[in-house]
């Protein structure tokens, strides 16, 4: 089998399967793991999968730019952003992290709902000028990549802070892989802020579900749910329940 074959069915497998063992394909094809594991890489070095230990996860399309990622799943993130505002207690104390579907949130959020917004997105804090709501902005080093602050400095100001919930923005949310995202600095920074609320809940539109980035940012189990916009009978989603995660549909009917 030519290279340029098996990559594509590598790719096949990991959309069916949410994931590949390489010792596995590689009996089952009759080849070699190292010619699988190279395979791999390179697939990882094209973005199109995220190598692990023993094999591959689906890479998450949601690594791209902040302007990019606009583009992506626009009504999907509607939704999530819908079922998360619902979870807001009038006058609680909300962190909102960065990103396209915390700023669909903004969006849903009725202008005079009173709350308070801690956020570390300048893109956020500016969307709340309009809004009742009170907004404290963590400041710190830009990470322009995704429009939100990092860094000691943030980390430091987030350690001072108290929060009824927060609504915790990843690019994967996978099975086995928990809560990714493609930067250690802003993986470290949503951990920071996740420790400073009552409850996290994780915005999962439907490009994000079964897929994975490099760097954890919790496990499925330290949440207080997943606020999910897929089909329920999708394998990645009945892995996510399984797993024990507790699976919060857009619609708002918990699984």
């Amino acid at each position: 089998m030519l290279a340029a074959a098996r990559k594509e069915l590598l790719l096949e497998r990991l959309q069916r399967d949410g994931r590949i063992v390489a010792k596995e394909i590689a009996t089952e094809l009759g080849l070699s793991e190292d010619s699988i594991r190279r395979d791999l890489r390179e697939l990882d070095a094209a973005g199109l999968a995220v190598r692990v230990y023993g094999g591959a996860l689906p890479a998450s399309p949601a690594v791209a730019d902040y302007a990019a990622r606009a583009t992506v799943a626009p009504n999907s993130k509607r939704r999530v952003a819908a079922a998360a505002v619902a979870l807001i207690e009038p006058d609680a104390t909300v962190i909102l992290d960065g990103g396209t579907t915390a700023l669909a949130m903004v969006e849903a959020l009725p202008r005079s709902f009173r709350c308070t917004v801690v956020t570390h997105s300048p893109t956020i804090a500016a969307a709340l000028l309009e809004h009742a709501a009170d907004v404290f902005l963590i400041g710190g080093q830009l990470f322009k990549h995704s429009a939100v602050t990092s860094g000691a400095a943030a980390a430091e100001a987030a350690s001072r802070i108290s929060a009824d919930v927060f609504f915790l923005g990843v690019t994967g949310v996978h099975a086995t892989a928990g809560l990714t995202t493609g930067h250690p600095d802003e993986a470290a920074m949503k951990r920071a802020l996740a420790a400073r609320a009552a409850d996290t809940f994780v915005l999962a539109s439907d490009e994000k579900i079964g897929a994975a980035s490099r760097f954890t940012v919790l496990p499925l189990d330290e949440v207080a749910g997943v606020i999910a916009d897929a089909d329920s009978d999708l394998p990645a989603m009945r892995d996510l329940v399984a797993a024990g995660a507790r699976v919060i549909p857009a619609g708002g009917v918990s699984a």
